[in-house]
């Protein structure tokens, strides 16, 4: 229509590729991940260990490990600007800035021998250079939001000195602290108790209303996704097989691999002597198949799904999937 506008994703991720250079060998960590993000949305992206979320987490924020990775081709683009085009030290801008992560070891995150006030306090004073007196100000109130107490207090604590929920509280808080667009959550809550989990991930939904950052989480735990999320990714070995809002993915999932995952879960309703178990391991992403990856542990596979990978189905409006069978009665 004429006049009107078409507004883009916040993120666009088109054909992502990367690749590790290993001893032993060239590993397609990424091979052909597509998918975007509206702002404000929540996106969780799903699966086992090892088939590539953090790779692409970290590929998003050009932070993949020296000098074995390297994204070997596909798109990335936040706001509509070219990350793929952006220099090292214009990446560094952006980082913190437009874009922040929080990875599910605080200790790896956090520096053990500065206080948190000043680890808050970093990322404020390089994107905003604010006065002594506004910078001091501000970490106080990132610390109060991550509802920190008495915050002025343990400004000037250490690491050690802070349990492991409050930690994470505080990687949260240098993760919000220029209030980016996008917030990556890599499986925020792992190190967590069931109660402190619960907590945090109340406390990431209250910070994204009141900022209306969105937000990437990553995560194995179905739980998680269906209390968090708008839509899913579900990944295995290097790729996307499904995506879906989340209702649609629980109630009608069309993939066998995500089938396979939620039959995998606990029933509080259905007693069972034992639960479901994907047989096999992923494939060896040095020498991936050219079929369908999943083809060698699903129990309705085909010789067909082994000749090529399956083309997308798209069976709802968004709700895409990766499979011969999907939409077949």
């Amino acid at each position: 229509m004429a006049g009107s506008e078409v507004t883009r994703p916040l993120l666009e991720v088109e054909n992502l590729r990367v690749e590790l250079a290993t001893r032993s060998g060239l590993v397609h960590a990424v091979d052909g991940v597509s998918f975007h993000l509206e702002a404000g949305e929540t996106l969780g992206i799903v699966g086992e260990s090892g088939c590539g979320k953090t790779m692409t987490a970290l590929a998003l924020q050009r932070m993949l490990p020296r000098p074995g990775g390297r994204i070997a081709g596909g798109a990335i683009r936040l706001g509509g600007e070219d990350l793929l085009a952006k220099s090292e030290a214009e990446m560094r801008d952006i980082r913190g800035r437009d874009m922040a992560m929080i990875l599910q070891d605080p200790m790896s995150s956090l520096n053990p021998v500065m206080s948190i006030g000043a680890q808050v306090a970093e990322p404020i004073r390089a994107h905003q250079r604010p006065t002594r007196d506004g910078l001091h100000a501000a970490v106080l109130r990132m610390l109060d939001a991550v509802r920190i107490p008495s915050p002025a207090a343990r400004a000037g604590d250490y690491p050690h000195q802070m349990s492991g929920g409050m930690r994470q509280r505080v990687v949260g808080a240098i993760a919000l602290s220029c209030r980016p667009r996008l917030l990556i959550a890599d499986e925020p809550t792992t190190a967590l108790d069931v109660t402190i989990q619960a907590q945090y991930l109340a406390l990431l939904k209250d910070l994204q209303r009141d900022t209306g950052v969105a937000m990437i989480l990553i995560t194995h735990d179905f739980g998680i996704v269906a209390k968090m999320c708008d839509r899913v990714a579900v990944m295995y070995a290097g790729r996307i097989v499904e995506t879906a809002d989340v209702r649609t993915l629980f109630d009608r999932p069309a993939h066998p691999y995500t089938r396979a995952l939620l039959e995998a879960l606990p029933s509080m309703e259905q007693r069972s002597a034992r639960l479901m178990v994907i047989d096999g391991q992923p494939p060896d992403l040095r020498a991936p198949p050219s079929g369908c990856r999943f083809a060698p542990r699903c129990t309705l596979a085909t010789t067909a799904c082994l000749a090529e990978y399956p083309a997308a189905t798209t069976l709802s409006p968004g709700h895409v999937a990766h499979c011969i069978r999907a939409g077949a009665p």
